[in-house]
């Protein structure tokens, strides 16, 4: 049954918000628990589609998998891995199980694995993923949808990327891990979530240094060097960025616990430039506080450790009420101005054009009905509606369950008024049975 987000806007937030574990690091970390034969443990896992589609993509694969709701962790038992090919069904559904890959070429020297799917937010080919596999001996061909991988033997080489890939460095490092001799990836991405499965890997025997910088270099180790662990995974940087966005779109004050603040420096410099004042509480916590209207930005979305593209939807809802015009422009993905339409209907005056986007301030954002077209656009549309006049509806909010736990419990725990409703719901109010928050608490 359809499930939809009500937000009356207009409420101040204030309070704590507690960052959950970053979905964009625990896939992965999930992922390279194959690579050692025995049970990891990981911790600070969030309750996630994308967590739960990980752990069924991985069970299909051999491996003994659990989710333990209380502690936040999942257990995966990679002991015996029976099966080398990650269904359609699942791969196409999300994104970063194309992880999987690289685990199993390492591994096992073969992989059976979909193309994958995810958000539609633009064009992302698995182009520089291959060629990676292809340059460590990988023989690979796509066949209906598939990619199959096979080696005799992976041996370590330079591989230069031409854009520095998160995916493509992920999926390469993992299949370097076992590798003979040393494998050295240039212009790397450096983002925080290759840090953490760097860290992963080498906790668990893995020889990889540089992580974090434009070049990695993998020391191939042998299997019986690769020990199962127990991790606990990076915060969330783009849920914390979230949270920052809501405090500021509202002009509110809270603070947000279990967060690196080292993970979101540009986008806070940001925040700042446009009003926000922010500052540390302690080496995990922020504060964050705005009490006047914002000032017009302008943003350019870049490879870590520039500005963030999976916050640049929340930085355009803020500038749809701020003083002046903000330039945005989206120079990683082609479909990631998906919000605009949406933002349009609540009364914001942006012009499209290509990849660019000028947002003009006004006064105030009006409620509307609205539909989250992919994860980070939703999320947006979140922060719209609680700073707008009136009652707004989201639809397709099965896109926002992909990135953010508890996201309704959260936000009311800081003053928003939001609730998760279904038609029926919806039914049963219309018939006077009673209200909307009546029916949720």
């Amino acid at each position: 049954m359809s499930e939809k987000i009500r937000i009356t806007g207009g409420r101040q937030l204030k309070g704590e918000v507690f960052i959950s574990g970053a979905k964009n690091a625990v896939l992965k970390l999930m992922a390279a628990a194959l690579l050692a034969r025995g049970e990891s443990k990981i911790y600070n896992v969030p309750e996630l589609t994308d967590v739960i589609i990980m752990l069924n993509v991985l069970e299909q694969l051999g491996a003994k998998t659990g989710y333990n709701k209380k502690e936040k962790s999942v257990t995966i038992d990679a002991t015996h891995i029976t099966n080398i090919t990650a269904s359609y069904e699942l791969v196409s559904r999300m994104r970063a199980s194309f992880v999987v890959l690289g685990a199993l070429v390492g591994r096992c020297k073969e992989a059976i694995v979909a193309l994958p799917g995810g958000c539609a937010i633009g064009e992302r080919k698995v182009d520089f993923h291959i060629k990676g596999l292809e340059a460590l001996g990988t023989h690979v061909k796509i066949e209906n949808g598939y990619v199959h991988a096979k080696a005799k033997k992976l041996t370590g080489t330079d591989i230069y990327l031409d854009i520095p890939s998160v995916g493509a460095t992920e999926n390469i490092m993992l299949a370097s891990v076992l590798a003979e001799g040393a494998t050295r990836i240039q212009n790397a991405a450096q983002e925080p979530e290759i840090v953490d499965l760097a860290n992963f890997l080498n906790a668990m025997g893995a020889d990889i240094i540089g992580a974090g910088t434009s070049e990695i270099v993998i020391n191939g180790v042998k299997q019986e060097n690769l020990k199962p662990i127990e991790y606990t995974t990076i915060p969330d940087r783009i849920e914390a960025g979230t949270y920052m966005a809501a405090f500021v779109a509202t002009k509110g004050k809270g603070i947000i616990r279990n967060v690196f603040p080292n993970h979101l420096t540009f986008y806070t410099s940001k925040l700042t430039k446009m009003g926000a004042d922010i500052k540390l509480v302690d080496p995990t916590s922020i504060e964050v506080l705005c009490r006047k209207r914002l000032e017009a930005v302008n943003i350019i979305t870049q490879p870590y450790p520039g500005f963030p593209t999976d916050l640049q939807s929340l930085a355009m809802a803020l500038a749809t009420v701020a003083n002046g015009v903000s330039i945005i422009t989206e120079s990683l993905y082609e479909n990631r101005f998906m919000q605009v339409p949406e933002l349009r209907k609540m009364g914001a005056d942006i012009h499209q054009e290509r990849n660019h986007a000028l947002v003009k301030g006004v006064k105030n954002l009006t409620s509307a009905n609205l539909k989250a077209s992919d994860l980070r656009a939703g999320a947006s549309l979140v922060i719209a509606a609680l700073m707008a006049e009136g009652e707004s509806t989201i639809d397709n909010i099965y896109h926002i369950d992909r990135g953010y736990e508890l996201l309704e419990n959260k936000f009311r725990m800081i003053g928003a008024d939001i609730y998760r409703y279904t038609d029926e719901d919806a039914a049963i109010i219309n018939q006077g049975k009673g209200s909307l928050s009546e029916s949720q608490l």
